[in-house]
């Protein structure tokens, strides 16, 4: 009985969640009234009170399990993997609520986290591990510091990704991921590690 309470309340946060997710996708955090959110999950005020006390709480919750529901490869496997996870996101960001909502609440200025740069370091270590496996295997330079450049590559994604949005609701952010990556390959990467990463052509069609 208790396994059962336990599994029924797992799944009552994550459709919580997920109704939040949308909502904060569609209307911004400044938008989405915990009414809108209860009607979506299909839930009772009591049921979202249990998993979170006020929306600052379940923004903050979108924000931080963005991620949740996305295969990314597992391990470290140095900078072909670190492209690959990359365009996957880019792909994501198309059609993955939470991620999406959760991104776009990390950059919304009303939102819970104006100030609040955890969900970036967390991705910027994910990257950082990659570029220390790439480093090892000779793909990118000797001299490159992985964790300055995670850094720099969580910024200038960041920023693709929210020109892509207005632009284009991001049907062309895989595209504009792979013209990022043919400027930044050349100053990182070894004659190997360049050889190991072959960038579709973005001009070509599968990715708009």
């Amino acid at each position: 009985m208790a396994r059962r309470m336990q599994e029924r309340a797992v799944h009552t946060r994550q459709v919580i969640l997920r109704a939040a997710a949308e909502v904060f996708d569609e209307t911004g955090y400044d938008g989405a009234g915990i009414a809108r959110i209860l009607a979506r999950a299909g839930v009772t005020q009591g049921a979202m009170y249990f998993h979170f006390t006020s929306k600052e709480e379940l923004a903050r919750a979108v924000i931080l399990e963005q991620a949740s529901d996305v295969r990314l490869p597992e391990g470290p496997d140095g900078l072909r993997q670190l492209v690959d996870v990359t365009l996957i996101l880019a792909r994501e960001l198309q059609t993955n609520v939470l991620l999406r909502a959760g991104v776009r609440l990390a950059v919304d200025p009303s939102g819970p986290a104006p100030h609040d740069d955890s969900i970036y370091e967390w991705w910027a270590e994910r990257f950082r591990e990659e570029l220390v496996v790439a480093r090892d295997k000779g793909e990118v330079r000797a001299d490159l510091d992985a964790e300055e450049f995670a850094q720099t590559l969580v910024g200038a994604y960041t920023g693709t990704q929210i020109m892509s949005q207005i632009a284009s609701n991001r049907r062309d952010l895989p595209r504009r991921i792979v013209s990022l990556w043919r400027y930044l390959l050349p100053g990182i990467a070894t004659p190997e590690g360049l050889r190991r990463v072959a960038l579709i052509d973005e001009r070509d069609t599968t990715w708009a």
